[in-house]
């Protein structure tokens, strides 16, 4: 329905409002409760966004009780650094620093303004929506400087590159009922050169200014070349020079 979970979620807020407000109505509270909370879903276009992080962090925690694999289980960032975790190595954070978002601004505001990226909002793309489904939201690529659809749909066949699936559970029309990029490989990533790409809301670097504009923002290369020769080391195939071993 043209929303992609990150910087779009019109269409699943209302969806999302649709079903609860007959149990809202059903409460034993008063009407003016009852009107000021559907008043706020309904004037809140970004609502769901908070109800597909929590998905997404549930997904990803499914996927981190495997202890073998090169799946990224976690992308997040401080304004500093930008950080993942994968499914063979724990809770152990794999670090660069993290990169400026580029896109459209508010009026007043231009790039000088742009705080590095920060938030934990990147839980979307860990899952294969955000950026990484830009395709399913072709609206989306105009509010974030990206182009039109054949740059949407672009973006989505080059994050599939390093992804290993499709996820049936999320099919997207206008990608041939293709699913969402599902299971970022660091292998993929590394290999191909390819980082995830991520749309975001881009903060301003002056503390309190709040959101400047909206864009997009690709992780750091380095944290996952950093995560693959971790897990080349726990496997044996890498020694203490980070060389990976072959054999004779």
């Amino acid at each position: 329905m043209g929303d992609e979970f990150h910087q779009r979620n019109i269409a699943a807020s209302l969806v999302f409002l649709k079903e609860v407000a007959p149990l809202i109505i059903k409460l034993s509270i008063s009407d003016d409760v009852k009107q000021q909370v559907i008043k706020f879903l309904a004037d809140t276009d970004q609502f769901f966004l908070n109800i597909m992080m929590a998905t997404g962090k549930s997904i990803v925690d499914a996927a981190r009780v495997q202890e073998e694999g090169t799946i990224v289980t976690t992308m997040s960032r401080n304004g500093v650094d930008f950080g993942i975790k994968v499914s063979g190595l724990g809770n152990e954070w794999f670090n660069a620093p993290v990169n400026t978002p580029e896109g459209l601004f508010f009026t007043g505001f231009s790039q000088d303004d742009a705080n590095p990226d920060i938030g934990d909002s990147a839980i979307a793309e860990t899952v294969g929506f955000g950026g990484m489904s830009m395709i399913a939201a072709p609206g989306v690529t105009r509010f974030v400087g990206a182009g039109g659809f054949e740059d949407a749909q672009r973006v989505s066949n080059e994050m599939m590159k390093i992804c290993t699936e499709h996820n049936p559970n999320f099919t997207i029309p206008t990608w041939d009922f293709k699913g969402t990029p599902l299971g970022i490989d660091i292998c993929k990533v590394v290999e191909t050169g390819i980082t995830p790409i991520i749309n975001t809301g881009i903060a301003g670097k002056i503390a309190g200014t709040g959101q400047v504009g909206a864009g997009t923002v690709h992780a750091p290369l380095a944290c996952f070349e950093k995560a693959l020769v971790a897990y080349g080391k726990k496997m044996g195939l890498v020694d203490d020079e980070k060389e990976f071993v072959t054999e004779a």
